[in-house]
């Protein structure tokens, strides 16, 4: 988790509207509502699966969001 911030969130939650995966973090619910809790390692592996998988709006600008 070198380098990355504390937490993936982009103030746009879409677990809060029942989606099982956040789409603009890419967080499970799960992870979302634990992310305090949560241990440093178990952050650093959730940041490695969203950092590889990139399909959350986090990884998108906001020109490409507006369209």
């Amino acid at each position: 988790m070198t380098g990355q911030r504390d937490t993936p969130c982009i103030a746009i939650c879409s677990t809060s509207n029942g989606d099982d995966i956040c789409k603009g973090c890419g967080r499970s619910f799960y992870e979302v509502t634990n992310w305090i809790a949560m241990t440093e390692p178990e952050k650093a592996e959730v940041w490695q699966r969203i950092e590889t998988e990139r399909t959350a709006l986090r990884y998108t600008t906001y020109k490409e969001r507006a369209q």
